[in-house]
């Protein structure tokens, strides 16, 4: 029988109310019963592609870590397999073939974050000093390892990934379900604004916007469209003063996220909250919003998706709800996995 990895848990979170072992969070909550739901929101059959190209933005401005995929061709010995005759190998053969690979930043375009993307210092088991941890108090080093940290703790490189936590388990679990669309660049335009809890509840009145458990919540501000129209050549200027993000700093828009049992936050933005975070002394996260949902909800997020051409349908035709199928790679150990979800309407 499982046994807690945690004396304590974070204030407001729900570590175990899934089970002691449970690597899913909120993903437990599109159940069969939301998966019927998104299908019933099929009435015409349209489909869209809600993923930018992998390519974009572009550079690393928008995150210096994070660089464009770099594709190339597989290769027998030295000799490359793009438009490759197989008579190279036996004469009577007539075919040709291309075949190529890529390294590719998991989170550089339209992504998933894994619950093993943002952990906190935090004492979960109670003897006085915080230790890194993540959701459901899987430990850093133990469950979550890789090179030499930088505090100095040593961990086997071979071994780098998420033992657990892993954007895996929701590629096996499978996200696909009933999604509900806030169309804050209707509202605010492309101004870059922080959406607070009172903002994003007028807006969704406004809208007849509403929530249920287990419904995935999609925001879309316009940001992927800047993105598209900068050409993979973007500006810091102009990524940092284009359109809305969450004000994670805002407690009663986090108390609401959990409150609404929402199973995803899905946005064309970066990072869906704020990057600055409104200023606030003392320690606390920089990343409020990953915070209270990755680290304290076990709530996944997703940012830079493609958002335009749903909305404007959705729009133009009364609805804000539809099913959505938007499975990650099922890439053993990764933090993170690029997406090419599909709206289906």
């Amino acid at each position: 029988m499982s046994t807690k990895r945690w004396k304590n848990r974070p204030e407001g979170s729900n570590w175990g109310d899934f089970g002691n072992d449970d690597q899913l969070g909120r993903i437990n909550l599109i159940t069969p019963e939301k998966v019927r739901q998104g299908v019933a929101e099929v009435k015409e059959g349209q489909t869209f592609c809600l993923s930018l190209p992998l390519d974009y933005p572009g550079g690393n401005i928008l995150n210096e870590r994070r660089h464009p995929p770099h594709r190339q061709p597989t290769f027998l010995g030295d000799k490359p397999y793009i438009n490759f005759p197989l008579r190279n190998i036996d004469g009577q053969n007539t075919d040709v073939v291309s075949d190529d690979q890529v390294t590719i930043c998991l989170q550089y375009s339209t992504q998933w974050d894994a619950l093993s993307h943002v952990g906190s210092f935090f004492d979960a088991d109670g003897d006085g000093e915080a230790e890194k941890v993540y959701y459901n108090g899987f430990r850093a080093g133990e469950h979550v390892v890789g090179p030499k940290s930088w505090d100095g703790e040593d961990s086997d490189a071979q071994l780098f990934g998420a033992k657990s936590l892993g954007i895996e388990n929701f590629a096996r679990h499978g996200i696909q379900g009933r999604a509900v669309l806030v169309d804050l660049e209707a509202h605010v335009g492309r101004e870059r604004v922080y959406v607070g809890h009172d903002r994003l509840m007028q807006i969704m009145k406004d809208d007849g916007v509403f929530v249920e458990p287990g419904d995935m919540l999609v925001f879309r501000t316009g940001f992927a469209d800047e993105i598209l129209s900068m050409n993979r050549q973007p500006t810091k200027e102009r990524l940092e003063n284009s359109c809305a993000v969450l004000d994670g700093r805002d407690q009663k828009l986090l108390d609401w996220i959990t409150d609404s049992g929402v199973a995803a936050l899905i946005a064309d933005n970066y990072a869906v909250e704020g990057i600055p975070a409104q200023p606030k002394e003392g320690p606390r996260p920089a990343l409020p919003l990953h915070h209270h949902c990755l680290f304290k909800l076990g709530l996944p997020l997703a940012e830079l998706w493609f958002l335009s051409e749903l909305a404007d349908w959705l729009r133009a035709n009364g609805r804000n709800r539809f099913l959505l199928t938007a499975p990650p790679l099922r890439l053993p150990g990764a933090v993170g996995s690029p997406a090419t979800p599909i709206a289906t309407v």
